[in-house]
C-alpha cells in the first residue's frame, strides 16, 4: 500500500465500513514542514467559531492598554498562555436600525449576519461561517462540523436562512461515530439511528491492525511516534467513551422513582465541561486529518441555562437577579460560570494547541472566533460584546492584539475574519453596519 497525505486506514467493524483519517505528518511536508511535499500547496487553514452566551463582566475582560503588550484582564486570566495568539476586540456595536432588539439573540446574529434580525429567528442573511465554508469547505468530507456542549441539536448559531439551521451535534459518541465510520448516514435523516456502541464496543484500531503496521514500518523516527501518541489518543477517547456508553452498576440503595417532567437536559455545568472536553478532542482529530476545515462549537446556548448541581437557578437568572457586589464589581454566583466559560475557551485552544503540524500546531493554522451575544447581560447590552480571535490563520493575521472599536459596528471584525479566510469580499453588513472597512492592524 502506498501511503500520502491523502490516504486513510481502512477496515470493517462489527459489519460496518471504519475509516481512519491520518494527520499531516512529516514525510507528507517539505523540509520546512511548511507545505505539502507533492504539490508545494499551503498546509490548510481552518477556521471555527466558538459561542457562550450572557457575555462577559464590564471592567473585567478589556485590557486597559490598546495594541500589542496589552495586560490581561482578570476574567481572560485563564488565556494567559495564549496572550501572543489571543486578539481581543472590544468597544464595537450592534446596531439595531430600529428594529426591536430580541434578548439574547440579537447580538450573535448581528456579528455573524451583519444585520440586526428582524425578530427572534428571522433573519435576511446567512451566518458568516457558511460563506467561508463555501470558500474554504468544499474538498473535505464534512463542508462544517457543528457541535454543542448543552446537549441540545437547536443550540447552533450556524445557519444558511431562517429556515435552514445546521443543527448541532451534542453527543461525543455519534460524532465519534460519525468521524470514524467511512459509510455512517446522514445524521440528519429522519430515520436515522445511530448505535455508536457498535463503533466503540471494539476499538476502530483494531480494524485497521494491519495498514496501522504496515505505515508504521515505512515511516521514520520522528513519524512512527507521532503516530503512536495520534492513535493512543484515538483509544483513550474510546475508552472514555466505553464508560459513558456502559449501564451503571445496580446500587442496592436505589429504588425507582415515579417519572418526572420532560426537561432540558445537558445544561449542568460539569456535565458541559466534560462534553465539551471529549468533543474538542474529537474535533482536533478531524481537522487536524482534513476532514474538515470550518467548525462551530456552543459551550452555552444564548441564554446560557448552564446551571450548578443539583440546582434549578440558572446563569442566566443569577445575571438579572443577582445583586452586584460593591467590592468586587460582579455578581459572585455569576461569575463562577464565567469562570467556567473561558476555561472552557481554554481547554478548545490547548486541544488545538497540542495537535504538532508543520511548523507549528494546529492552532497556528487556525483562526478561532469566540464571541458572545450580548456584553452586559443584566441589561442585554448590545455595545462592547466580547469578541476574542485566537490562532494565527497560518500566518494570515497578526496577533496578540488588543483592539478597540469605539463604537464601530461590529460588522467591522466579520469582515475582517472573511477576509482573512480567503472570502472575495470589500464590504460586508447591511443598513448601518454596512462597512467596507475591515481592521487593518489585523492583516497581513
Amino acid at each position: 500500500m502506498r501511503f500520502t497525505r491523502r490516504t486513510a486506514l481502512r477496515g470493517v467493524l462489527g459489519g460496518g465500513a471504519v475509516s481512519v483519517a491520518l494527520p499531516f505528518l512529516d514525510c507528507f511536508l517539505n523540509d520546512n514542514g511548511t507545505a505539502i511535499a507533492a504539490t508545494g500547496a499551503q498546509l490548510p487553514v481552518r477556521f471555527g467559531t466558538w459561542f457562550w452566551g450572557c457575555g462577559l463582566t464590564p471592567g473585567r475582560w478589556i485590557p486597559n492598554k490598546t495594541g500589542t503588550g496589552y495586560d490581561m484582564p482578570t476574567e481572560l486570566k485563564p488565556l494567559e498562555a495564549f496572550r501572543d495568539r489571543l486578539t481581543i476586540c472590544s468597544g464595537f456595536k450592534a446596531n439595531t436600525d430600529g428594529k426591536g432588539a430580541v434578548p439574547h439573540y440579537t447580538g450573535s446574529m448581528s456579528i455573524l449576519t451583519g444585520s440586526a434580525p428582524k425578530g427572534q429567528g428571522l433573519v435576511d442573511f446567512p451566518t458568516f461561517d457558511t460563506t467561508i465554508a463555501d470558500t474554504i469547505g468544499t474538498a473535505t468530507r464534512f463542508r462544517s462540523l457543528e457541535l454543542t456542549a448543552t446537549g441540545n441539536p437547536r443550540d447552533s448559531n450556524s445557519l444558511r436562512s431562517s429556515a435552514v439551521i445546521n443543527a448541532a451535534e451534542p453527543s461525543p459518541a455519534a460524532f465519534y461515530a460519525r468521524l470514524f465510520g467511512a459509510d455512517f448516514k446522514d445524521p440528519n435523516a429522519a430515520n436515522f439511528t445511530p448505535d455508536p456502541k457498535v463503533m466503540v464496543r471494539k476499538s476502530a484500531l483494531s480494524a485497521i491492525k494491519e495498514q496501522r503496521d504496515a505505515l508504521l514500518a515505512e515511516v521514520g523516527t520522528t513519524d512512527r511516534a507521532r503516530l503512536d501518541q495520534y492513535f493512543t489518543s484515538i483509544r483513550q477517547l474510546e475508552q472514555q467513551l466505553e464508560i459513558q456508553l456502559e449501564k451503571p452498576a445496580p446500587l442496592e440503595a436505589c429504588s425507582v422513582p415515579s417519572q418526572p417532567a420532560v426537561t432540558k437536559t445537558g445544561t449542568q455545568i460539569d456535565d458541559a465541561i466534560a462534553n465539551h472536553k471529549l468533543l474538542a478532542e474529537l474535533l482536533a482529530h478531524a481537522l487536524a486529518c482534513n476532514q474538515t476545515k470550518v467548525f462551530n462549537m456552543v459551550f452555552a446556548d444564548a441564554g446560557s441555562s448552564l446551571r450548578k448541581a443539583g440546582s434549578t437557578v440558572t446563569h442566566h437568572q443569577l445575571t438579572h437577579e443577582e445583586p452586584i457586589d460593591e467590592k468586587t464589581g460582579c455578581q459572585p454566583e455569576a461569575t463562577f460560570f464565567v469562570e467556567r466559560i473561558v476555561e472552557a475557551l481554554q481547554t478548545m485552544l490547548v486541544t488545538l494547541d497540542g495537535v504538532k503540524e508543520g511548523d507549528g500546531t494546529l492552532l497556528d493554522h487556525s483562526l478561532v472566533f469566540a464571541h458572545s451575544e450580548c456584553s452586559f447581560a443584566k441589561i442585554h447590552s448590545l455595545e462592547t460584546i466580547p469578541m476574542l480571535i485566537a490562532g494565527r490563520a497560518g500566518g494570515k493575521i497578526k496577533t496578540g492584539i488588543h483592539i478597540a472599536g469605539n463604537g464601530d459596528p461590529v460588522t467591522r471584525v466579520g469582515l475582517t475574519v472573511q477576509q482573512a479566510m480567503g472570502v472575495p469580499m470589500n464590504e460586508w453588513g447591511a443598513g448601518s453596519m454596512q462597512t467596507s472597512k475591515s481592521i487593518s492592524e489585523l492583516m497581513v
